[in-house]
């Protein structure tokens, strides 16, 4: 998802120093580190052993214990899968150079790497995470806003009150719920579809109650073990809202009251206080700098603490957003925009994730990315709406249900003094953010016509389909082929994140060009591609990826000073098209047949590359698939709403062509061939 754009051409510090002739002894600190950090979680989890054959209803970590370490696959299968994965997108030229670069690396340097990522296999659980959230996340020195953080919607169609306060009430307590279920470890462990295989839980940890926090160098990421109170903007002011009260949660209407408090207060923010949140929004170091020298210290350091420490941030926005009014689809691609970066001073970026109820009743979130992956914030949201919709409910009127106790004290509004120079640096901030925000170009795009129903009918996987209809509208789009990104998980394995399956392969360029070089024996190519698809989404999601692998053996030959030109090549080449798809984990909580309009819209994220695209799916039921398509207006090439129409027209023709009523071309003649041959 959004970590491509992270991924590519990073640099980071080794040590304060420099590079020295011990650099081998810092690359055998670093697996020492590693594996010291693995095994203070494993002693944190001993509580949560299996429990399979205990006889009880499996809690969320019970199969933590039991999950393989991921493992290191060898340098000579790796390269071998580059080079297949790079072929379709050189010229013979550029192939023989890689080629060349690849075996020399393969021979030499590469087997001297791959010790050191073998010896951190064996004492650390999973030898790829925590580099991957070091340096692709915390040590990137940009905004984390648009180019790392996410977001997700509102249901499409419904909006279950037109209060603010009501819908914000219920919001936070389901979200207050599903805390709950997660520290009793009620929440159902996640599996493999049709498979049963439990996937790791590790990321759930961080959900709630996590922060990260700047740094001049790096960031790090600070988790709470509890926290009872959110943080709460509203009108440029900033206030503590308490959730609990007298050892209970508050109910739906008594957060409602609460909230409604907050929104009666009249009184204006201080200077400097409306746009503060600019500072997470903008570079990293700016932000670390004055964090240091105007946070560090009395009212404006306990009133950061008190946003830092929060279960998470709430924005309470005074626009009208979701598909609605005399331009739905325009509105629902600013409603996008406004979830991925707001006004770029309205939401705490920085926290695990960000609650943004509008002034129509319509919600949201938005989530930072180095804590955990998009699938962990989506299964809570699923929780979260249909528990607001389905269990909570709202009254006649549209409040929210339950009454209210009158010793509730009213939320504390937060405290600042922020000088002149800081409101200096927050403009100079916001700045940065707000030409950054300026500049994407977004469209939702929900298609009813057709879904998985119909996909399934050509007897070809859902994901394999519309990645194929990917690479045939960037194809038509663009005139050319491009490295393509997409999201696979890897948590069969303990603390296991994420992998690359690089869709654009040598089958499906083949097929394409046969697509539209009008060849009619194609139904053939379409399904050897999609089988190919399928076999490198799997070898990704079972250890068997590549660039994870490239990415650890890149990092241990900057901690060794080494120089490879075949990895400084690899670890630049860019991600024109960055895909990822978001599946509906937790289908038995919609019903989208007695209520089909309470259909969820999935999320997206922000342009990966500066002359690329982002498209982010969700496949909804039986008939509908909805598109989050993102790039830049700087780039002349790029175009949201044309690339979402390429990609409609695309799907379109794929399912003309596999139609199953259609005869296949390719069948016949291979049916001509084998009687030829028995006639022979």
């Amino acid at each position: 998802m959004a970590e491509a754009h992270q991924a590519v051409a990073f640099q980071f510090t080794i040590t304060p120093e420099g590079i020295d002739l011990q650099l081998s002894h810092q690359a055998l600190r670093q697996v020492y580190l590693s594996g010291l950090r693995s095994w203070k979680k494993r002693v944190t989890r001993l509580k949560a052993m299996v429990r399979i054959f205990s006889g009880r209803q499996p809690l969320l970590y019970s199969y933590q214990g039991s999950l393989p370490n991921l493992p290191v696959p060898a340098v000579k299968d790796t390269v071998k899968r580059y080079l297949e994965s790079a072929r379709p997108l050189m010229s013979d030229s550029e192939y023989e150079r890689m080629t060349t670069l690849a075996k020399e690396f393969e021979s030499s340097l590469g087997n001297r790497l791959q010790w050191y990522l073998k010896l951190k296999a064996m004492w650390a659980s999973n030898y790829v995470s925590d580099w991957w959230e070091e340096y692709v996340y915390l040590r990137g020195r940009g905004p984390i806003m648009v180019n790392s953080n996410y977001y997700g919607m509102d249901f499409l169609y419904v909006t279950p009150t037109p209060i603010q306060a009501a819908r914000a009430g219920n919001t936070l307590h389901a979200c207050l719920l599903y805390r709950r279920k997660l520290n009793r470890e009620e929440i159902k462990p996640s599996r493999v579809p049709v498979l049963n295989v439990p996937l790791c839980a590790a990321q759930c940890e961080r959900i709630f109650n996590t922060t990260r926090i700047p740094g001049e160098e790096t960031d790090s990421l600070i988790h709470w073990q509890d926290s009872e109170y959110v943080a709460v903007f509203h009108r440029g002011r900033y206030f503590r809202l308490w959730l609990y009260h007298a050892g209970r949660m508050l109910s739906p209407r008594e957060i409602e009251q609460q909230i409604q408090r907050i929104m009666d207060n009249p009184s204006p923010p201080v200077p400097g206080e409306a746009k503060l949140g600019a500072l997470t929004a903008g570079d990293r170091i700016p932000w670390a700098q004055a964090r240091k020298e105007f946070f560090s210290s009395g009212v404006n350091k306990r009133s950061l603490d008190c946003i830092e420490k929060a279960a998470f941030f709430v924005t309470l926005d005074d626009d009208e957003q979701g598909m609605r009014g005399d331009d739905p689809a325009g509105n629902l691609d600013r409603y996008a925009k406004s979830l991925l970066h707001g006004k770029c001073y309205d939401r705490w970026f920085d926290k695990s994730f960000t609650v943004v109820v509008y002034k129509n009743g319509k919600n949201g979130l938005s989530a930072e990315h180095s804590w955990a992956d998009a699938p962990i914030m989506a299964h809570v949201w699923e929780y979260v709406m249909t528990t607001d919709s389905f269990q909570l409910g709202y009254t006649e009127e549209g409040h929210c249900k339950g009454d209210v106790a009158s010793s509730l004290p009213p939320p504390t509004r937060l405290t600042w003094d922020i000088p002149a120079e800081c409101q200096e640096r927050i403009e100079r901030s916001l700045a940065v953010a707000q030409a950054l925000a300026d500049d994407v170009d977004f469209h939702v795009l929900p298609i009813q016509e057709f879904g998985k129903g119909a996909i399934k009918k050509c007897k070809i996987s859902p994901d394999a389909f519309i990645q194929i209809a990917l690479q045939l509208a960037y194809y038509r789009n663009r005139g050319t082929f491009s490295l393509t990104y997409e999201a696979s998980m890897t948590r069969l394995f303990r603390e296991g994140r994420t992998e690359t399956v690089r869709s654009c392969t040598s089958e499906s360029c083949a097929f394409i060009r046969a697509l539209e070089g009008g060849e009619e024996a194609c139904r053939h190519l379409f399904r050897t591609a999609a089988e190919k698809h399928q076999h490198l989404y799997r070898m990704a999601m079972t250890g068997g990826g590549i660039d994870r692998h490239l990415f650890c053996l890149y990092i241990v030959s900057k901690y060794l000073g080494e120089e490879s030109p075949f990895l400084n090549k690899v670890l630049s080449e860019t991600w024109r098209l960055s895909t990822s798809q978001t599946p509906l984990q937790q289908v038995e909580l919609f019903d989208f047949v007695n209520h089909p309009d309470y259909t969820t819209c999935g999320g997206g994220f922000g342009p990966v590359a500066d002359d690329g695209y982002g498209v982010s799916y969700i496949i909804i039921g039986e008939n509908m698939i909805n598109l989050h398509i993102s790039c830049k207006h700087s780039c002349p090439q790029t175009d949201s709403h044309k690339f979402g129409a390429d990609i409609k027209k695309a799907l379109e023709d794929l399912l003309e062509l596999m139609s199953p009523e259609k005869p296949d071309p390719s069948k016949a003649e291979l049916n001509h061939s084998k009687k030829s041959k028995k006639d022979l």
